[in-house]
């Protein structure tokens, strides 16, 4: 292992002076690793010229099939050192706080099947980068996911329900499609950018905006739901927001069949070749909770 790791850096750098610092080792301790190697090979790795170092043709193609192996071996005895670990310390998280309102029940089972863990999760509205922001993950919609970022599913789809109040309705006819909603008032979205949210519907494969009007304009879904309930407007939300509401008949759902479900959640997090312990556990029970 040493011996092979020793031509992988020799080969990356280019350089046995820049390879042996990499390795906390002497040049000439280095040089004399890879010799062993070549000599028990009996064949020549490397082009050696007072100015640089070149692989070989056959160096090349040793190389080219021992990087993946080795790092196989490598993630192998990883994982083996791991596996009788218990997680502990902090999983930070990042999310929408509508995120955290649905995977609530999730997080707690997470602190009850590891102990030793502690979350420490951030909720706003802009999308971050978790890395520059000292996250060991993020949590959003699928959509929004960054393509540099592995993505784990959480949950099934989800969808939006179009509500308002039984006193609403007592003074105003339901909308029964899209347009309708230009005699009605709405309750609007302020993203974290400043954008308004334009409604977005969808049926038998039309897709429609429309750019709604009315006597407020929130930036918190919580909000929203408690102005609908006032009779204030009608508020496009999130239908896990609201389905107690519309059990408890506290709110009446509209233009139900143009608000189909969409691709719901996603844990992201970087693309690395060993996540840390916690963030692995909290992965393992995500799958198995889509199961």
């Amino acid at each position: 292992m040493t011996e092979l790791e020793a031509v992988l850096a020799v080969a990356r750098h280019g350089s046995f002076r820049a390879a042996a610092t990499e390795l906390a080792m002497s040049t000439s301790a280095l040089s004399a690793t890879v010799a062993r190697l070549e000599a028990r090979l009996g064949v020549r790795l490397f082009n050696r010229t007072t100015r640089s170092v070149s692989l070989t043709e056959a160096g090349a193609g040793f190389t080219a099939q021992v990087t993946p192996a080795l790092s196989q071996i490598r993630a192998a005895f990883d994982a083996a050192g791991d596996a009788g670990q218990t997680p502990s310390g902090t999983l930070r998280l990042n999310m929408h706080s509508g995120a955290l309102r649905m995977i609530g029940p999730l997080l707690h089972e997470y602190l009850r099947r590891h102990p030793q863990m502690q979350l420490d999760v951030v909720t706003e509205g802009r999308l971050v980068d978790v890395v520059a922001g000292g996250f060991d993950a993020g949590v959003r919609l699928i959509e929004q996911v960054p393509r540099d970022m592995v993505a784990v599913p959480i949950g099934s789809a989800l969808s939006t329900a179009v509500v308002g109040s039984p006193d609403y309705f007592k003074g105003n006819r339901k909308p029964r499609r899209p347009a309708d909603l230009s005699r009605h008032a709405c309750i609007r979205l302020r993203f974290a950018s400043g954008a308004i949210y334009r409604w977005e519907f969808q049926k038998n494969g039309e897709a429609l905006i429309v750019d709604v009007n009315g006597p407020m304009t929130l930036d918190d879904m919580h909000g929203m739901r408690a102005a609908a309930r006032a009779g204030i407007g009608l508020a496009l939300i999130s239908d896990a927001f609201v389905r107690e509401d519309l059990a408890a008949g506290r709110l009446v759902r509209v233009l139900a069949d143009w608000t189909p479900p969409f691709p719901g959640l996603a844990l992201y997090y970087p693309s690395r070749r060993h996540p840390p312990a916690g963030l692995r556990a909290f992965i393992e029970l995500v799958r198995e909770m889509n199961v």
